[in-house]
């Protein structure tokens, strides 16, 4: 008795349109060209996950459980180290890493972030607004020091829970 399949291939159910990247969606990404090419880091949108994985249902689904876990462990602890010692930023963005290794939301969420930190970076870099900065660090650096000056001249170098009046 041989046996018969009743579902066709992946590749039999969703063919792909002339002229596309395999695997990319028809219209292309919010982020790419309209045929679906990839986007700016060369790698088209979707799963990383090894082709074996991918080709398994459930065990895909498995993996994109346990990749979802432990993306939100590393942002969980990203966002407490935000309010303790540690570098919460950096390990936020490592837990969108995570994500994005496998959800096409982490890697549209990655790449606006991307674009929008080079956009802040060549503004910074721009010699009007650098020199708007120098100016206004070195009012904020002159308040300071007045401020402190007041307070040494009222109260002298006793320090404010030992001041007695």
């Amino acid at each position: 008795m041989s046996e018969t399949r009743s579902e066709p291939d992946v590749q039999e159910q969703t063919p792909e349109p002339e002229g596309s990247t395999p695997g990319m969606p028809v219209g292309g990404t919010p982020e790419g060209p309209e045929d679906g090419a990839p986007g700016p880091g060369g790698k088209g949108l979707g799963s990383r996950a090894p082709r074996f994985v991918r080709e398994r249902r459930t065990l895909h689904l498995s993996w994109q459980v346990g990749v979802f876990v432990v993306g939100l462990a590393v942002v969980v602890a990203g966002v407490l180290m935000l309010v303790l010692p540690g570098p919460g930023w950096v390990v936020i963005f490592g837990g969108m890493a995570i994500w994005a290794t496998e959800f096409v939301w982490a890697q549209l969420v990655l790449r606006w972030t991307k674009r929008k930190v080079t956009e802040a970076a060549h503004k910074a870099l721009d010699p009007r607004v650098r020199r708007r900065n120098i100016i206004l660090t070195g009012i904020g650096l002159v308040v300071i020091a007045a401020l402190v000056l007041v307070y040494v001249v009222r109260f002298g170098l006793e320090l404010p829970w030992n001041i007695k009046e």
